[in-house]
């Protein structure tokens, strides 16, 4: 450190980097045109110091952890360090540089104290459409370039001025022109937002105060981490699973991971994972990185909000031209596919030697259902993309976690009812949790769910419904959840069952019913409190022929 610093400094200042993001999200959030910011909140935003290493995230998602710096060191690298100018701001999307799909809009700007540079401010938010062949987003792309509106790193306010030709080119590049631009201005606002607060705090405290507690704010975190790796016996530690298919073609994807625990530090090594496929499944290796750093946070350090001091004793190899390794021009729409799979099989190949925060699998995917058309009044296009909660694993004390969003979101919302039935032709006729959808166990897994739609106009459908080849798997003894299932107009003759389709038309009056999977169990059924599986029973969460069969407990009247 340049200096000594109390204790309660480096409080007052971690909580204020903190907080400066805290708002940054906020304003972004308040901002936005479209809901699926400002209802669902599918945004993130961090602060960085002037070496881009992180000050404060704000809560977000998760499948973003140490991620952002990542956009704002391409643009030095590409351009040099004098390229950052006061009043500039930057926008880019391309997936080979983000790790993501081109919907996630990265928006920069550095920010100064006089003429020094100190930080940026970062934010990135799922824009409803970028101009893919398809509204909202493809399901069955073979390469980028129906994707949508690519954008390499460019400045789109210039010394405090904003592009009007680049901002109109973007805007008529989707759908939705209002909604694109309206976001855009929202990401710019809370890039602002950093770039007058992080100022306020560095003239508070003054430069070596300031750097002195960011040393030792990070010195703790690391020092943190490589405390609980030092506990985990040596060794190499495998574990690998598929997802259905890339959208494409039926194979199923192998994602293949390889922890090795050396001391005080971990290593992870992806390079055995499939090849990069034909359909849009392929990830970025920035995000892949990404989504190893969730599972690390979650086993190793998970109440402390994440810094530059944080994965220093983690190392990642990804192999270029896998499937967590995108190459251009392959398509990478579905990239958080492997992610929630990647995840999950970090913790599984930990679990015995982590079995204190191990968990069985998570339903594991977004379930993502697309409906879109053109409104019969105004003639003008409507489209709404959401995902599906469902349930968590349980783990050696607990259940898992009922209706609950995948891992790679983190504090994304649903939307709610009253916006769904006001804003789009659309009725939910029911949500609720999916009777035996759980792993079953000593603890069982959480529970999937249930939404019926009603189609009040005619429409399109796509879905996008993962892990049905491999469902939730259990741990220590635990059963495998339920997968999922979409069926249009239920218990008619007109039934029809999809996981991934794309564009299937449908009338008004048609019934679309999505079904997610539950969380995997943990330890042998036969060890779960017979009060509890009679209360299970009660409130609906399983059935009586589960409970007979698989708890061997007859509970009929």
């Amino acid at each position: 450190m340049t200096e000594h610093v109390n204790p309660v400094t480096v409080e007052i200042i971690r909580n204020a980097l903190t907080a400066i993001a805290d708002e940054m999200n906020a304003t972004l959030i308040r901002s936005a045109y479209t809901p699926i910011i400002y209802e669902m909140k599918d945004c993130s935003v961090a602060l960085l110091d002037a070496e881009h290493r992180v000050l404060g995230q704000s809560a977000g998602l998760p499948i973003f952890l140490g991620n952002l710096e990542a956009c704002t060191l391409a643009i030095e690298e590409q351009f040099g360090r004098e390229i950052w100018a006061e009043g500039d701001v930057w926008i880019m999307n391309d997936p080979y540089i983000t790790g993501t799909h081109l919907h996630d809009m990265t928006v920069m700007e550095p920010i100064f104290a006089g003429d020094e540079l100190i930080g940026f401010a970062t934010s990135r938010a799922h824009w409803l459409d970028v101009g893919s062949k398809d509204p909202g987003g493809t399901i069955d792309s073979i390469d980028v370039f129906q994707e949508g509106l690519r954008l390499a790193p460019v400045r789109i306010v210039e010394g405090g001025v904003q592009s009007a030709t680049l901002t109109q080119a973007i805007g008529r590049n989707s759908r939705f022109f209002h909604g694109a631009v309206g976001d855009l201005g929202a990401q710019i606002a809370c890039c602002h937002t950093g770039a007058k607060r992080l100022p306020e705090v560095f003239d508070r405290f003054g430069a070596d105060t300031l750097s002195a507690a960011r040393d030792e704010i990070f010195r703790q975190s690391e020092q943190l981490e490589r405390d609980f790796i030092s506990g985990i016996p040596d060794g190499v530690y495998h574990a690998e699973g598929t997802i259905d298919s890339d959208g494409v073609g039926d194979d199923e994807v192998a994602v293949r991971v390889s922890v090795t625990v050396d001391g005080d530090s971990m290593r992870v090594d992806l390079s055995d994972s499939d090849d990069v496929c034909m359909g849009p499944v392929n990830c970025g290796a920035t995000q892949a990185i990404a989504a190893v750093r969730v599972a690390y946070k979650l086993l190793v350090d998970p109440d402390s909000p994440p810094n530059g001091g944080s994965f220093k004793p983690l190392d990642v190899t990804v192999r270029e031209g896998s499937v967590v390794g995108a190459i251009e021009p392959y398509p990478v729409e579905w990239y958080f596919t492997p992610l929630g799979l990647l995840i999950d099989l970090i913790v599984k190949a930990l679990s015995e030697v982590v079995p204190e925060r191990a968990a069985a699998a998570s339903y594991g995917d977004s379930m993502v259902i697309f409906f879109s058309g053109m409104d019969a009044d105004t003639r003008m296009p409507w489209l709404h993309v959401e995902p599906t909660v469902g349930g968590w694993g349980a783990w050696n004390g607990s259940d898992g976690e009922d209706a609950l969003i995948n891992n790679v979101n983190g504090s994304l919302k649903d939307m709610p009812i009253e916006v769904l039935e006001t804003k789009f032709p659309l009725r939910l006729l029911h949500y609720g949790y999916r009777e035996d959808s759980c792993g079953h166990g000593q603890f069982r897994g959480g529970l999937g769910v249930e939404r019926e739609f009603e189609l009040l106009s005619d429409g399109v459908m796509s879905t996008w419904f993962e892990r049905s080849e491999t469902p939730a798997w259990g741990l220590s003894g635990g059963g495998d959840a339920t997968p999922p299932d979409v069926v249009i107009n239920p218990g008619t003759p007109e039934e029809k069952h999809f996981l991934k389709c794309a564009n299937v038309t449908l009338k008004k009056g048609d019934i679309v019913r999505t079904m997610t999977g539950g969380g995997g169990g943990f330890g042998d059924p036969n060890d779960r409190d017979r009060e509890l599986v009679r209360s299970d029973v009660d409130s609906g969460i399983i059935s009586e022929t589960t409970a007979r069969e698989i708890y061997g407990i007859d509970v009929s009247p």
